[in-house]
């Protein structure tokens, strides 16, 4: 596990400053770092030594080292690789599994990707061609960001190290913010900043002397396939899962897993300890809060494994504490609460191990999240479309009156009722709708967003979907959004800032395309999510855990934010900086923390604009403030 950086130019780039983005990203690799230069290229990483410890530094070369990568991420089937290549000739002067990469490079160009199991993020220079490679894995584990400026690109594994140059324009995309106060992230391909873009999982990079062409190399596939009995399903999912754990069970430093108390960690965990003579060394977060709070069923699903266990209470002082840091990590606006509890079962965990596995894909793989089955019954239930119209407009009204939080409830479900099943999942995976951030924004602002409709990303990969049934259609758009864009964003950022390498058995690309091609009955049974996995897991995990009503991994944030974040709430969304970019109206800003402290239900929104805030205020604290098109005479003005 890495981070990686470079620049690759017409003209000859400049190697200090490759080295100082490298500088801005050592807590990704503490254990050493390396670099490449020549006439065109300059390419650097840090490096976290995991496999081939002794000898695996990096950049890596060809024989003749005309060819030269540098890599990060793990991949898994590096010894097959590796046997293969030399059974073609290949010299290797290494054991690790970056080496492969340019090996494959020769023998398959740009298609190399589609011969890897892993998670990775990479960059491969072909000096003699004048062509630089980017790829990114298949679903997204490591993140890669670039900007093209004239002849010139460069990238980095997080966007600190873009910025931080003074020539880079540090100037906010209104279109980004405006995504991100729907979803609480910002998607792929845009950035917080302008003219710097995420490379989207699954998607390959080519930079040719000054010219560049992006493609996508792989998308999981959800067209129904012929299938046998649910019992023998069950054992497949046991098999793949048990092969899924034990590649990523290789190591050559300490190793242990995130146990959550939920059934896909748990899963991971019941896995490992198959496959281990040790105990497994076992990371559980909890709460002060006992409806938040789910130690118990973590520590059941320990003492069962006789797992070495390590728990960390969570309470808002400490949530307070902890937010500039993790707000720092993240380089950009990113509001899922559940980044404070990753952030201390990180930091956890580090104290014991170098890599973790975890449980992030069981849900995208076996329909986890109730929405699933909330769509499902709405499905059912949807009115005659003559009946839509005046459902929503009665829906609407309820949902916006000033009245009881039950009646408001209400006028939602309504609301969604009457919309189609794809207008329907936009809705539900909005925090801010179209028509509130239509409120919420100045003039100038509207403006710079006009005809921009966030909840089409949605809509255009369920309608692009080959399911044939709305539960695997869901899945299809939360593996390309919501999957890529947040979960795996979170876990990335949270334990790379403390130095430690996730892994995740069912983010598998195996697993996950034959998990694809299932029926969804089997996946979602009325109210049971999650139904084949839980029947798979029965010989491994205690029935109270199979049976409990899923919980997620949520957060007291209505709690925090009425005590130990209120005055951050309020410093951060009246201060008078914030208000002078001219994004918001102040007014509804206004009202957004009189609704909360009133206790109406706007958590999300208010931590919304918060992290946006804090964000904003962490950049200018480190580089200066970020510019606001919005709010600038002359669009384009850097600040």
């Amino acid at each position: 596990m890495c981070g990686v950086a470079g620049i690759v130019s017409t003209s000859p780039p400049d190697p200090e400053r490759v080295r100082a983005m490298c500088r801005l990203i050592a807590h990704r690799g503490p254990d050493g770092e390396g670099f490449h230069t020549d006439d065109h290229a300059a390419l650097g990483m840090r490096r976290l030594a995991v496999i081939d410890v002794a000898g695996g530094d990096q950049p890596v070369y060809n024989e003749d080292r005309s060819v030269v990568a540098v890599f990060n991420g793990e991949i898994y089937n590096f010894a097959e690789l590796r046997r293969e290549l030399t059974g073609r000739g290949h010299r290797f002067t290494t054991e690790g599994d970056t080496e492969v990469l340019v090996h494959l490079y020769e023998e398959h160009g740009e298609d190399l990707v589609g011969h890897l199991r892993g998670m990775f993020a990479f960059a491969i220079w072909d000096a003699t061609r004048g062509r630089l490679l980017l790829a990114r894995d298949r679903v997204g584990k490591k993140p890669l960001f670039y900007r093209q400026a004239g002849d010139s690109l460069a990238f980095a594994s997080e966007l600190k190290a873009l910025v931080a140059d003074p020539s880079v324009p540090r100037e906010l995309d209104p279109v980004a913010l405006h995504h991100y106060l729907t979803y609480q992230y910002v998607p792929a391909p845009w950035s917080i900043y302008r003219g710097i873009h995420k490379l989207p999982p699954g998607h390959v990079l080519v930079w040719e002397r000054g010219s560049r062409r992006i493609r996508r190399y792989w998308k999981l596939d959800f067209t129904p396939r012929p299938v046998h009995s649910e019992r023998d399903a069950a054992e497949q999912v046991r098999q793949l899962l048990l092969d899924a754990t034990r590649v990523r069970m290789v190591s050559e430093r300490p190793l242990g897993a995130f146990l959550s108390g939920g059934i896909d960690s748990s899963a991971v965990v019941a896995a490992m300890a198959r496959l281990s003579d040790q105990p497994v060394k076992t990371f559980c977060i909890g709460f002060d809060d006992a409806r938040f709070d789910e130690r118990s069923y973590a520590a059941s699903v320990a003492r069962h494994y006789g797992t070495d266990h390590h728990e960390f209470v969570v309470a808002g002082s400490s949530a307070l504490d902890v937010l500039p840091r993790v707000t720092r990590h993240f380089d950009e606006p990113f509001a899922d609460s559940s980044s404070i509890p990753s952030f201390f079962v990180a930091e956890l965990s580090r104290r014991h191990v170098t890599v973790v596995l975890n449980g992030d894909g069981g849900d995208e793989c076996f329909g986890g999240y109730r929405r699933y089955a909330f769509m499902k019954r709405a499905g059912r239930m949807q009115p005659p479309r003559q009946l839509c119209g005046l459902l929503s407009r009665i829906g609407s009204g309820l949902a916006q009156a000033d009245t009881a939080a039950g009646l408001r409830r209400v006028g939602r479900g309504l609301r969604l009722l009457a919309e189609t099943p794809q207008h329907r999942y936009a809705s539900l995976m909005s925090h801010f709708t179209g028509e509130a951030k239509d409120e919420l924004y100045t003039d100038a602002m509207r403006e710079q967003v006009a005809g921009v409709d966030s909840n089409e990303l949605i809509r255009q990969v369920f309608e692009a979907s080959h399911a044939d049934e709305d539960v695997n259609r869901l899945m299809d758009v939360d593996v390309n959004t919501y999957l890529p864009g947040d979960l795996l964003v979170k876990v990335d950022i949270t334990t790379m800032a403390h130095s430690l390498e996730a892994r995740s058995p069912f983010l598998d690309h195996h697993l996950m395309e034959w998990a694809a091609g299932l029926p969804g009955e089997w996946k979602v049974q009325g109210q049971v999510t999650k139904a084949l996995l839980k029947k798979a897991m029965v010989p491994w995990l205690p029935d109270e855990l199979l049976t409990r009503p899923k919980a997620g991994f949520g957060v007291p944030l209505a709690d925090w934010l009425r005590c130990e974040l209120r005055p951050l709430a309020f410093d951060l969304l009246t201060d008078r900086t914030a208000r002078s970019r001219g994004l918001f109206r102040p007014e509804v800003v206004n009202q957004l923390l009189r609704d909360h402290v009133e206790g109406r239900d706007r958590s999300n929104r208010l931590w919304s604009m918060m992290q946006f805030e804090l964000w904003h205020r962490t950049c200018a604290e480190q580089t200066g403030e970020v510019a606001t098109a919005a709010a600038q005479p002359a669009p384009g003005h850097c600040g």
